[in-house]
């Protein structure tokens, strides 16, 4: 009888909390004794209390793949199942691609004879894969965006919910009698405002090449068409992305949140270009905290003149008395 290797013998799962060979589930409460001190336990397939020991759940189900791997390498290969769908794809990904290298599933070179065959089976499943005008659209439209988000260094949540809006918008017939691109710009823009990572208007303009004024007006008419709810933008929500351009230390950044908060109060922000604000707060906090960046440095990275950042820093320092030694 051969031995079983103990390297593959599954270690039992540890509870933070208490070190017992359970996991901590948080969801859920007690029925009985209304405890959410929960644990599971994947050896009885059980969800216990810990306060009252009620069985609240047996026999589960374990959602996890059935095989066991000891590393990437591995579970790359275990895996049976692709990338996982994505609104940012026309197709959302669910179509295959003939790969580009010449090779077959046995890693072997396919012989010359064949890669004319081979060529011709790629293009025919690229016009495949568009099948209509609205797909050929949102190919397009999609490419697109994402190119913009990658300019602009986006995160995967913005793109889905720009690629969400922009369906929308197709759906809506929002499209007929506006550009591709200006269309694709708004939607990243309202996207980049609904997930609370602010893009101004300029900074998706230079990415997309449509102009300010048009970016602006078709967001404004999609808005009002598909009806999003968005909060305008706060000058707290541009501190962070801006110190980290300016290389500034997390002090410098608690500070200027400190300081809006008194704008706040003292009703300073309204009816200002958030940026203006949020730039002049970081101006003071870094010459407070004798870590000076100049007027032009701040300037730059927030995408306001020298002359607002001189504006705004006259206001909140008579307004709010901040001791300011230049």
């Amino acid at each position: 009888m051969s031995t079983a290797d103990p390297r593959e013998t599954p270690a039992p799962r540890k509870d933070r909390a208490n070190g017992k060979p359970e996991d901590l589930v948080a969801a859920t409460r007690c029925t009985n004794c209304g405890s959410t001190h929960l644990t599971r336990d994947y050896e009885r397939a059980e969800v216990v209390c810990d306060e009252c020991g009620l069985v609240l759940e047996e026999s589960m189900i374990d959602q996890g793949p059935e095989w066991r791997s000891f590393d990437h390498e591995q579970g790359e290969k275990r895996a049976r199942t692709g990338a996982p769908t994505t609104l940012t794809m026309h197709d959302k990904g669910l179509t295959t691609e003939i790969g580009w290298r010449n090779r077959d599933p046995f890693g072997k070179s396919i012989p010359t004879r064949n890669r004319a065959q081979l060529y011709r089976l790629r293009k025919w499943q690229r016009r495949i894969r568009v099948s209509s005008a609205t797909e050929r659209n949102l190919s397009f439209a999609l490419a697109e965006l994402d190119r913009i988000a990658s300019g602009l260094g986006l995160p995967r949540n913005v793109r889905e919910t720009a690629a969400i809006i922009y369906r929308k918008a197709v759906n809506r017939n929002l499209i007929r009698g506006r550009s591709i691109e200006g269309v694709v710009a708004a939607s990243l823009y309202g996207s980049c405002r609904q997930c609370n990572v602010p893009r101004t208007l300029d900074e998706i303009a230079s990415k997309s090449h449509i102009a300010r004024k048009e970016i602006g007006r078709t967001y404004r008419f999609m808005t009002r068409e598909l009806q999003l709810k968005l909060l305008p933008t706060k000058p707290q929500d541009y501190i962070q992305r801006f110190c980290s351009e300016l290389k500034l230390k997390g002090e410098i950044q608690t500070r200027a949140n400190e300081i809006l908060k008194l704008a706040t109060e003292h009703e300073l922000t309204s009816g200002r270009g958030p940026t203006g604000v949020a730039a002049a707060a970081i101006y003071i906090a870094s010459v407070q905290a004798g870590e000076r960046r100049t007027q032009r440095d701040v300037a730059e990275v927030a995408g306001v003149t020298e002359v607002t950042i001189r504006n705004r820093y006259k206001e909140l320092t008579d307004k709010l008395q901040l001791r300011v030694m230049l």
